[in-house]
């Protein structure tokens, strides 16, 4: 038997408005928050990522391990090209070390790593 009904993730960043407006378009979900915590959720609720605000914040650094990613979220696109093209328009930076050929990865506005990932 589950303990909880599905995980939500927060991450810690500069700016929790500013990331919640980038990860909220990335997925087409609703932001809301105030002062230094914000959230995204789908429309049915059923998924929430959160954003808390902290004062001395370092971005990861990726790949190296001088300041660990700690973790990063993987979206699964359609098409790389057009996903790229998404989220470099909201802000999002492109890794200058790219391992894989299915998969992309992404500096948040924060440095947080993520990837998009062909299904």
């Amino acid at each position: 038997m589950a303990i909880a009904k599905f995980p939500n993730v927060v991450l810690d960043c500069p700016d929790a408005a500013a990331l919640a407006a980038f990860y909220g378009e990335v997925f087409g979900w609703e932001v809301q928050g105030k002062d230094d915590w914000y959230e995204i959720r789908p429309s049915d609720g059923s998924n929430c990522i959160s954003f808390q605000q902290v004062e001395v914040y370092q971005a990861p650094v990726w790949p190296g391990q001088t300041i660990p990613q700690q973790m990063h979220l993987d979206m699964v696109v359609e098409d790389l090209d057009k996903g790229e093209e998404a989220v470099l328009s909201l802000g999002a930076t492109k890794a200058d070390h790219q391992p894989g050929e299915t998969f992309r990865v992404f500096l948040d506005p924060a440095g947080h790593p993520f990837c998009l990932c062909l299904s």
